[in-house]
């Protein structure tokens, strides 16, 4: 079909979508309850139907006014259904648990590379270190050594804190502000074609191996890892979450398509706004477990681990379940 045909075959439900969604938007009660009546039914059979024209239209390469137009449309009902409160509880339950999902689902490819990214450097240098103990010193330095070895001592007053914090609600703000530093970078780095969130992500892949790693050797493991274990669900996927919607970044630059290359990238960022605003709140969750449970000597390593294999189950979960109910 052609694209002219297409567009005068689809353009009535277009349109009566537009007034649909203008009439809820104009009306008080809107922002206080889902749509229920005939219209509120007759809004979701034309977002379904403008889903699909919007699939097809992208598959058969159609101009890109009628793209931007059918994205535009599918959004705006999109959060006319789904996002019925801009600042309520219900508006947080559904990006995190529905729109937040659905996006990182949407980004797989850019995940798993950017997974790639992390933990391969990561094991291979934790490997190397563990077998050549003064390779650690290629990473830190001597002084950095010294103090991370007293940070996961058994003998620590508690496990983890920096030699500047004196109790866990500094070192909540610490890793609050040093994890997302983190993970800024790794979605920033995606404006430079998304060389710097590889470089990012592969750094700190080598960094936490080649700690992990010094410190298994040292006989220090057990406290370490019992440390990481629960909120590295949060923390970790997190950083890769980021630095999968900068490669996207990076992508949308170097195969910007029919679009010019601003163009592509805006349409990216957009895209990804659902998986950063579940990052922040997975790295503040992180931070949280990091600073008043994982630093916690007293709690049995055993207690640590299981509760950290229930974390991973439900981040794992979440991610590829969530939302799901919810899909056109």
């Amino acid at each position: 079909m052609k694209p002219l045909v297409f567009e005068q075959k689809y353009q009535n439900e277009w349109h009566e979508l537009d007034g649909l969604l203008a009439a809820l938007s104009a009306s008080r009660s809107w922002r206080r309850r889902r749509p229920v009546t005939a219209a509120g039914a007759r809004l979701a059979t034309l977002y379904r139907r403008a889903c699909e024209q919007l699939a097809t239209a992208r598959a058969r390469a159609y101009p890109a006014y009628m793209i931007s137009r059918l994205e535009q449309l599918t959004q705006d009902a999109h959060q006319a259904i789904y996002r019925t409160d801009d600042f309520g509880l219900r508006r947080f339950a559904t990006l995190m648990f529905a729109d937040f999902p659905r996006a990182v689902r949407a980004h797989a490819r850019s995940v798993w590379l950017a997974a790639a990214c992390l933990y391969l450097p990561a094991i291979i240098m934790g490997l190397l270190v563990f077998r050549n103990p003064e390779w650690i010193l290629s990473v830190v330095n001597v002084e950095q050594v010294a103090e991370f070895e007293a940070m996961y001592s058994t003998a620590a007053d508690s496990i983890g804190r920096t030699r500047d914090a004196d109790t866990d609600w500094m070192m909540f703000g610490y890793y609050v502000w040093h994890n997302t530093s983190l993970a800024f970078q790794c979605y920033a780095g995606g404006i430079f074609v998304g060389l710097l969130s590889v470089f990012a992500l592969a750094y700190n892949g080598i960094f936490i191996g080649a700690i992990a790693g010094y410190l298994s050797q040292r006989g220090l493991g057990s406290t370490f890892w019992s440390f990481v274990a629960t909120h590295s669900a949060f923390e970790l996927t997190a950083i890769v979450l980021a630095g999968g919607a900068g490669m996207r970044l990076g992508y949308s630059l170097l195969a910007p398509g029919r679009r010019s290359r601003l163009q592509s990238l805006v349409h990216a960022a957009r895209a990804s706004v659902d998986v950063i605003y579940g990052v922040a709140f997975m790295l503040l969750i992180a931070a949280a477990i990091e600073a008043f449970w994982s630093s916690a000597p007293w709690l049995p390593h055993a207690v640590k681990y299981s509760v950290a294999a229930g974390c991973w189950v439900a981040v794992l979960t979440w991610l590829w379940r969530g939302g799901r109910e919810h899909a056109s």
